[in-house]
Formats: structure tokens, sequence, C-alpha cells
């Protein structure tokens, strides 16, 4: 049997193309290495009512298709809590404030506030479609984020809190991207404020059951096309079409869409080998390092201090901290990022020592309640096979320039999807679905 598609990989990409493609009256064929569908997003049930989201979680204002899922799949989102007071640990010292604006002295103010003002501005200058023919593109591409902060932010605690930020939204070392990549993924995601904040940004809303449940019921009307267990080893191409296998099966199609990121791409056969700058890019596009990390209490006892479960940490283990407790506050969640190298710091400690330095960080703002949990669980995507890190796809020095064509460019009869190849929010569960629509929309014509 030949199919007219198939489909790599069943996080929100993968599971979009294949929808789209289906609705279409295409004979299509979904292939997810996991025995889940999701990818990235992977939510976990502790009990009947208590869920965590190990993977993505949030959405915001402008992510309109992923809007448009819940309201179709008739799922409700609700508001990330922000009630009360933030926190801010740093140099020993614990500080509360109200807003956007930490406490921090005038001058380290003043000069975090340009700063992100400074790279909102240049970032403004991206050609999202095309970012290596921006303005100053290959200026850009040589420079790492890094090197632009040291010279952009002259006072020591301004910088040390940009890098929180700026870790909480890409999950590497500045040190290890490009600018080029960073101004292209900031004007995807809108703009550096949008990225960072709760209300009106990114973090506004969470989706009642966890961000998985809309793929399993993506999953139910694929139900008939969708095989799980399968992970491809070998893709070839001739001119009549690809094949597909891996250990135990063999499939024809007369095309294939990829929705895996291009580090999980990378490791795949193809017979003939990829154009050259494809091949670059896969091995030179790398995922991002986070464990998110997860204490469950009996309840929220900190909205009861009025503080409401933000707090930065720059010089700890857990860098950044959220309230993720279910909406109706029956259980206390705080959810923590350990992020870029801190990631890798925290993975070499069992699980128990894991929790021990975890809630000792949440005990440094929430106080001693907070090293008694009745839950601790964390997640780290890069020990996985099938991601290799989290968020995303990140572009080191010089890639994007060289390479970046090829994101979105089809080699032969392979189209290519996932959130790394999207223009608008990169990175994002929007930005998978984005793609997913645009590879499908490649192959309506078959």
């Amino acid at each position: 049997m030949k199919y007219d598609v198939i489909i790599i990989g069943a996080g929100y990409a993968g599971l979009t193309a294949a929808r789209n493609l289906k609705r279409a009256g295409k004979n299509i064929l979904l292939l997810e290495a996991r025995d889940r569908v999701g990818g990235r997003i992977y939510t976990k049930w502790l009990d009947d009512t208590t869920y965590v989201d190990l993977g993505g979680q949030w959405i915001g204002p402008t992510q309109d298709k992923m809007y448009a899922l819940c309201k179709e799949y008739q799922t409700a989102t609700f508001s990330t809590y922000d009630k009360g007071k933030s926190s801010l640990y740093f140099l020993n010292q614990l500080k509360r404030y109200r807003g956007l604006i930490p406490p921090l002295p005038l001058f380290a103010l003043l000069n975090l506030n340009k700063g992100i003002q400074r790279i909102t501005k240049l970032s403004k200058q991206i050609i999202l479609q095309q970012p290596w023919l921006s303005p100053d593109a290959q200026l850009w591409d040589k420079m790492s984020a890094n090197e632009w902060m040291l010279k952009t932010f002259k006072n020591d605690k301004a910088r040390s809190l940009f890098q929180v930020a700026f870790e909480a939204i890409f999950a590497t070392h500045p040190a290890n991207i490009s600018m080029l990549h960073t101004l292209f993924y900031i004007k995807s995601g809108k703009d550096f404020d949008n990225l960072m904040n709760i209300k009106k940004g990114a973090q506004q809303d969470r989706i009642m059951g966890g961000a998985q449940s809309i793929c399993n019921k993506m999953a139910v009307e694929l139900q008939d096309v969708l095989q799980l267990d399968k992970a491809v080893i070998s893709i070839s191409q001739n001119a009549g079409g690809v094949e597909v296998s891996g250990a135990g099966f063999l499939y024809h199609a007369k095309k294939i869409i990829i929705a895996v990121p291009p580090a999980v791409a990378g490791k795949i056969h193809y017979e003939p080998a990829l154009p050259e700058n494809r091949m670059q890019l896969m091995q030179q596009q790398f995922m991002g390092n986070v464990v998110k990390c997860y204490a469950i209490y009996k309840k929220p006892f900190w909205r009861e201090k009025n503080l409401n479960g933000l707090c930065a940490m720059p010089d700890e283990l857990v860098s950044v901290t959220f309230d993720n407790s279910p909406k109706d506050g029956s259980k206390g969640i705080i959810m923590g990022f350990a992020l870029a190298e801190k990631a890798k710091q925290l993975m070499q400690f069992d699980e128990a020592k894991r929790k021990e330095l975890v809630t000792a960080c949440f005990s440094k703002f929430l106080g001693k309640e907070a090293l008694y949990c009745e839950t601790y669980i964390d997640h780290y995507f890069t020990s996985e096979a099938w991601s290799l890190g989290c968020y995303a796809g990140m572009m080191p020095l010089n890639a994007i320039t060289i390479c970046g064509k090829a994101l979105r460019e089809q080699c032969g009869h392979i189209h290519w999807a996932g959130t790394e190849t999207s223009d608008v929010w990169n990175g994002y569960m929007e930005g998978a679905i984005r793609s997913g629509e645009r590879a499908s929309n490649e192959l309506m014509q078959l």
C-alpha cells in the first residue's frame, strides 16, 4: 500500500498536519516513536484530580491558533495565578515587590530597562520569514547574545537579572546562541516583554486538564491513522516517492512530513543523503536545556501571605518559579525552572537529592513550609532520545546565515514541520501548529 503522505512525529505540528490532510481526504499515516502523543507537551496525572505539565504549558495573546483549538475541542483556559507580591532572592537578600519592576538600585534598574528596550528595538529590524536577509544579519550572526549582553549591561545586578530572564526564555546560556537568532526569536514572539510577562504575555493562560489534553483529543480523530512506538530509522527517496522504515516496519508514500526538531531529525539515516546545508543545519541546531521541578503541597499556603509564587533567584540552582496550582487552589503547586548550565548541575544528583535542593530553593522565598511537600516530581527532556532537550532548537553562531534557509526548504519528497520551522511564535505550541498548517498546505494538491 502506498500512502499519499506519511507524517513523522505526533506533537502539535504533526497532529495538525495529519488532521488537516485527513480532513482533506488524503490517505495518510502518522508515526510516533513514543508511546504517547504530544512530544514536548507532556501532562502527567498524579491522581484523579491533580496533574502537572512536564513540558510546554502556557498560552497568551496573539497565539490565536492555540485559542482556536481550545475552543474547537471545548477545552477551557484559566489565568496563571499572579495576585499578590512577587519575590526577588538575590545576593542572599529577599525582597518583595508588586508589578513588573524588580526592587533594584536606581542605576541597575535604569540599565536593565534600557537594555530590554534596546533589544526589542533591534529585534524589530528582523525579517521573520528570512532572518538571514535582515539588516546587519552577518554581523549579528557572528556575535553571541552574551557578547551583546556584556557590552550593554554595565551594571552587574542588571546583567544578572537580564541573564535570568534570558535563560528562562531560551533555556540556554547567552554565550551559546547567536544574536541574530536571539533577535529573530524575540520578534517571533512579538517582543522581549511579551516573552517575559504573565498578564498580556506568553505565560498568561493555562489549559484546563493540561496542555497535552488537546493533543489527546486530536489523536482520537486520528486513531485509525496513528501508530505509536514506531521510531523511524531510515528514509529513502526515489523518483516515485519515499520509503520509511524502522524496527519491524516498512511503509511507502508519495510524500513525507518530518515534524520533529532538526536535532532529532538528524538521527535518521537518509538515502540519498540530504543537501549539505540541511545536514549542516541538523548538526548545528541544538536543543535548550531545562529541568522543570514541581513541589506539591496540601494547599497554596503562600497565597495566605499575599505572595503569588513568582520568584527570580539569579544565584540559585532554580532561577525562576511560578504558582502552578490548580484553578480551584485545591492543592498548592510551585514549579521552578533549573535552566541552561544549572539544569546539568541539578541532574548530576539522584531524585531524593534533587528534591532536597529544589525545596531548599523554594524555602528561601516561601519559608520553611516549602521544605515539606507531599510530592516532588521533575522532568528533563534532554535525556529523552525523541526530544534531546527543551524548549526548542537554538541556533549557534554563524548558523542562520549559512544554513537557516534549509529549515523549511523541502528536500525532494520530504517536507518539514515543527515549531523550529515557524516564523511566528517559534519555539512555542502556537509555532508548532502554524508549522503543521504550512506543511499540510504544501501537500494539499497531491
